[in-house]
């Protein structure tokens, strides 16, 4: 299963902090709902176990969506459970280890935030950049940002689809207009709402919108 410019519209990233009190699996069917395209089980918390657990319900619940689901940096978890891919910061792993363990059909994300490494990531096999964080976030501390002419610069010297991440929200994604990305990757703007289902639409209307 490879990954079509189409699939990375809407990319949601899970992230348990916004749980109140729900279950992951009610916030992600709320999003899926509301139209999210591509589904990415970010965990850092939970022990092997309940991870390989919560990720076979999530993995259903996508399927019935027909929406793809990739596992974040755990590549033993996502071949383990045959998830659809995979996706690996700059440290984890070079994206040609990744697809020597994955298999071909499997789809690999890289994070990238300069042309160099961007141009690096398609050569060892990457099916889609994430490039950021394009606005300043509060979900990674780490993250550096990336200007609007450096995403553009990226989109510009791959070939693969490129996902803009980072504090984006339904007002200021319009400022990527023009950039050439295929879609926008997000937690906040969608799993800290209050209605998930309709902040998730409107979200996608404004991406749509813009790419």
């Amino acid at each position: 299963m490879k990954c079509a410019k189409e699939d990375l519209l809407l990319y949601a990233v899970t992230d348990r902090h916004w749980l109140n009190g729900r279950t992951l699996y009610e916030v992600v069917k709320e999003s899926l709902d509301g139209g999210v395209t591509f589904l990415q089980l970010r965990e850092k918390t939970l022990d092997e176990a309940h991870f390989l657990e919560e990720a076979k319900e999530l993995q259903k619940l996508c399927k019935e969506y027909k929406v793809p689901f990739i596992i974040n940096d755990n590549v033993d978890i996502a071949v383990a459970m045959n998830a659809d891919g995979v996706h690996v910061g700059q440290s984890d792993m070079e994206a040609g280890d990744v697809r020597a363990k994955l298999g071909p059909d499997k789809i690999i994300g890289v994070s990238t935030q300069t042309v160099e490494q961007a141009i690096l990531a398609e050569k060892h096999g990457a099916d889609y950049l994430g490039v950021g964080a394009v606005f300043p976030t509060t979900s990674k501390d780490d993250a550096a940002e990336v200007s609007y002419d450096t995403l553009k610069a990226i989109c510009e010297a791959v070939s693969i689809p490129v996902v803009a991440i980072g504090g984006i929200t339904q007002e200021n994604v319009v400022k990527l207009a023009g950039s050439g990305i295929d879609g926008v990757a997000v937690i906040s703007a969608i799993y800290a709402q209050k209605d998930i289902k309709k902040a998730t639409a409107a979200l996608k209307a404004a991406v749509e919108a813009i790419v």
